[in-house]
């Protein structure tokens, strides 16, 4: 769970800004995106057979 305690005469805006960066450093929303619908094992395999493919892909590129 994360929390942010808020500093004394530190605006509303400030805070929540800074709850929103402790979200996304923890990985916490892209955990909630993935989870929001259902994915069937075979989806999930073939994404990241997918992600896999581009990944060498990108370092073939590179090497070149």
């Amino acid at each position: 769970m994360i929390h942010v305690k808020v500093r004394d005469n530190e605006p509303f805006e400030k805070a929540l800004r800074r709850f929103t960066k402790a979200c996304e450093k923890s990985g916490l929303m892209s955990d909630i995106k993935k989870h929001q619908h259902f994915e069937k094992p075979s989806e999930q395999r073939k994404r990241q057979e997918n992600a896999a493919r581009r990944k060498i892909r990108k370092i073939m590129s590179e090497q070149r």
